[in-house]
């Protein structure tokens, strides 16, 4: 399985590549190829340092695109847009959503667009035939790039497509502990989105760290 990660040269984007990259063919996408070069050589270092066989590349958000099986969008909520419009080949293929619309300022708020979630967004802006599935937006940045600690967090995913939701959520199941439940069709991205906002403010307020989702 091919997985391309739009935005890869991220925190989150370079986080998932090394956290799957020992399992899946992972191509790392980025607006500069030879940034998306870099990543891929520094991941591939932190791996070899720790033992672990990888398979990673570096290439145009484009070509991540083309080459993918399944397409990441590691985007923050501005960029989704224009990159979006940027980028053809979306017929037929999974699309993982994490992106959560948020504005930062005394407290961090959700702030959807018209069409109610980011989820729901990409339904109206990428081809019909694209199965889009929102999964992996309650887990911080920075645990994914902790590689030599477990990730233990319930991964809520949704999806009007039923297979590409399984071949998602048995995906998310390899991945450390993380552990994978069927939050709904796409019309439930809101309240998946929605929570990421809720865990930075009890992280804040509360001053905690690794604030995750557990359902138990």
């Amino acid at each position: 399985m091919r997985i391309g990660i739009v935005g890869g040269t991220g925190d989150i984007g370079e986080g998932m590549a090394l956290r799957l990259s020992t399992r899946y063919d992972v191509i790392i996408g980025s607006r500069e190829e030879e940034k998306a070069k870099t990543a891929s050589t520094t991941c591939r270092l932190r791996l070899d340092e720790l033992g672990k066989v990888c398979s990673l590349s570096g290439v145009s958000n484009q070509r991540a695109v083309d080459e993918a099986d399944i397409v990441v969008l590691a985007l923050p909520y501005k960029h989704l847009v224009p990159t979006i419009a940027s980028l053809t080949g979306f017929e037929g293929k999974i699309v993982i959503s994490p992106v959560n619309p948020m504005e930062f300022g005394e407290t961090v708020s959700y702030v959807p667009p018209p069409e109610g979630s980011a989820g729901l967004l990409l339904k109206k802006l990428l081809p019909e035939s694209a199965r889009i599935v929102v999964a992996f937006n309650n887990i911080a940045a920075h645990r994914w790039q902790t590689i030599g600690e477990d990730l233990d967090y319930s991964v809520a995913v949704c999806s009007d497509d039923e297979e590409a939701k399984k071949i998602v959520m048995d995906l998310i199941n390899t991945i450390s502990h993380l552990a994978a439940l069927d939050a709904g069709p796409l019309k439930n991205a809101a309240l998946v989105e929605s929570l990421t906002p809720l865990i930075l403010n009890i992280s804040k307020y509360n001053r905690m760290k690794d604030v995750g989702v557990y359902f138990r």
